[in-house]
């Protein structure tokens, strides 16, 4: 019997603590890639300045990571069905950490873009084999507790990124000035190679289907177009060129569907499995994601703008105020499982209510006061928006994959995190285009209002999961494949 066949797919070999050590690599590369989404935002007046870019150039420093790693996350997840999710892993991580150095090396705004999206698509290349490696790693018993501390360090790394960003900026460590946002990579590159080189024992793949190259270029195009799409609406509102990319993106998805359900049809290897969604647990878990992290990203540039902006509060003065919303995510991270446990899909539900209800007040409260805000008044309905978040956020994930099997969770590998970068762009399309085109007091209570609503209905929705997606989580105890 061959080694492909006396193990399952890709089940790692070792004790549990190898499967920790290798899960701290996973975690270091899902800190690099959630970072480098926000920190450049407080370097680019500097990096600006600096290679004299102009204002479309600026644009796509921000932009070109983010439409990179979203639009080729479903090929890079295939390709880590094909050539092993840790051979493709470890590959990434050395790209990305290469593109990081590229990044801080560059001399142009031209040279830093093109650094941007190869930093980009190495970026996709971690994150698309992530879900699938702590799938495999881990029994289902355990995948509550991983994901909550793969939620929690996603979650804080996106936070920390403008504030890490700007003390980088400010200390100037060696002269290295906006450079050091990129550099700062490098260590951190070494780091997650080496405990995953020396830990992530994954078997190899037992099935190894083509690549679908007709869909991957079909998903790269439409996936582009619609977050391009949306960038447009982010940048210019619901311009008559907005709704015409937009559009084609909607007829680039469409025929993209039609190519995959016709290759799974006929025996193909489709990209999208679309029998996912025939699992409720999925389909809902689908939709609360999307709705969850374009209502995130709203929130927490909302907050930037409206304490900046328009109530004047300096940078440090709203990071100190959004500190507690970061230690709040970070308890409701880690004692999610333990609520999901004891009520099921009642706890997030509770806590996306709860994220709502302080949204709600926080409305209700600069409308009163105009927009006086006491920040010592603040920090407790803060932290608890924050636990709420937590609580919400980090079970999503298990509860909404606890229902396939492992060659199902291989396929959602890659396309989870595509609908998370969908949610992203939606949310921050609507935020510009319907909220922030003329910053004003009355459009931020606006704003945090219909947040709210959205949120008490998402807990609505979250009831919806099904009762035997938690029995699936519990089931099985640690085992070892050797």
């Amino acid at each position: 019997m061959t080694d492909v066949e006396a193990r399952p797919p890709e089940r790692r070999a070792g004790g549990e603590l190898t499967a920790w050590l290798a899960f701290a690599g996973c975690l270091v590369a899902v800190f690099m890639q959630m970072i480098d989404v926000t920190i450049v935002n407080t370097a680019l007046p500097d990096i600006t300045t600096d290679l004299a870019a102009s204002s479309g150039a600026q644009l796509l420093v921000v932009t070109a990571y983010s439409l990179a790693f979203a639009c080729t996350l479903l090929t890079a997840a295939r390709l880590g069905e094909l050539f092993g999710r840790r051979v493709m892993f470890l590959g990434s991580v050395l790209a990305f950490t290469a593109a990081s150095v590229w990044c801080g090396m560059s001399s142009s705004a031209a040279e830093l873009v093109t650094a941007r999206v190869a930093q980009g698509i190495a970026g996709a290349g971690m994150a698309a084999q992530t879900i699938a490696i702590l799938t495999v790693t881990f029994p289902r018993s355990r995948h509550p507790q991983v994901f909550a501390l793969y939620g929690a360090v996603a979650g804080f790394a996106g936070m920390l990124g403008p504030i890490l960003g700007g003390a980088l900026v400010t200390a100037d460590p060696w002269g290295l000035g906006w450079h050091a946002v990129f550099l700062m990579n490098l260590p951190l590159g070494i780091i997650a190679f080496g405990l995953a080189l020396r830990f992530l024992r994954l078997g190899r793949p037992a099935h190894r289907d083509r690549l679908d190259l007709g869909g991957a270029a079909l998903s790269t195009v439409s996936l582009f177009a619609l977050l391009y799409g949306l960038v447009q609406v982010q940048q210019n509102g619901w311009q008559p060129g907005s709704f015409a990319i937009l559009g084609m993106a909607l007829v680039w998805a469409a025929v993209f569907v039609f190519h995959q359900r016709g290759s799974a049809r006929h025996g193909g290897s489709p990209l999208v499995r679309f029998d996912l969604f025939a699992d409720r647990a999925f389909a809902v878990g689908a939709v609360l994601v999307t709705v969850f992290f374009g209502l995130f990203t709203a929130f927490v540039f909302g907050v930037s703008i409206t304490l900046q902006e328009e109530l004047g509060f300096s940078p440090w003065l709203t990071g100190v105020l959004m500190t507690p919303f970061a230690l709040g995510a970070g308890v409701g991270a880690l004692a999610s499982p333990i609520l999901v446990q004891r009520w099921g899909s009642r706890g997030p539900a509770v806590g996306i209510a709860a994220f709502g209800g302080c949204v709600a007040i926080g409305a209700g409260y600069l409308f009163l006061t105009d927009g006086v805000v006491s920040v010592p008044l603040s920090l407790v309905p803060v932290f608890v928006s924050g636990l709420g978040v937590g609580m919400f956020g980090v079970q999503l994930q298990p509860l909404m994959l606890a229902g396939l099997d492992q060659r199902q969770l291989d396929a959602a590998s890659g396309l989870l995190p595509t609908i998370e970068q969908i949610g992203n762009g939606i949310g921050l399309a609507v935020l510009s285009a319907a909220f922030f085109r003329v910053h004003t007091l009355g459009s931020s209570i606006t704003l945090f209002a219909a947040i709210a609503v959205v949120a008490v209905l998402m807990g609505a929705l979250t009831l919806a999961l099904p009762r035997p997606a938690l029995r699936r989580i519990e089931e099985s105890p640690w085992s070892v494949s050797d």
